[in-house]
């Protein structure tokens, strides 16, 4: 696909993926009237790179975990130096502390919407908080 299908469908401007390519994220190939041609497989990995970059991760370190995702596996050991074992692990951490809060934020707004489609399934309606005065 060209790059033009690939910024659309992973909602990515141009630009950016450019950048990606750049930086050794993606790679194209050149059709014989020079664009870009990406395959398949970009799609999802550049919603995995954006994920990690909103996460908070560098390119150099995206670089270097991208094949932890790929089927199969190929990890390079000597590139993983201390800094960035320390990095994934803060990062991890965070990101383990963001589900955290995102799972209790979605099971109070679940909380909520069940009591309010309760409410509204009853033919009687309970009695107001004293102060709150009916409209009507």
């Amino acid at each position: 696909m060209r790059i033009g299908e690939l910024s659309q469908r992973t909602g990515t401007p141009r630009r950016l993926l450019r950048y990606y390519e750049e930086q050794g994220l993606i790679a194209a190939v050149r059709a014989p009237n020079g664009y870009r041609e990406y395959d398949e497989r970009f799609v999802d990995r550049v919603l995995q790179i954006r994920g990690l970059l909103d996460a908070g991760l560098p390119t150099r370190i995206i670089k270097q975990i991208l094949p932890c995702l790929d089927k199969p596996q190929t990890i390079y050991f000597p590139d993983a130096t201390p800094e960035m074992l320390a990095t994934l692990r803060n990062e991890r951490d965070r990101m383990t502390e963001r589900i955290r809060c995102l799972t209790r934020n979605r099971d109070a707004i679940g909380e909520y919407l069940d009591a309010v489609l309760a409410y509204d399934s009853t033919e009687e309606r309970p009695p107001r908080p004293v102060g709150q005065e009916q409209s009507g």
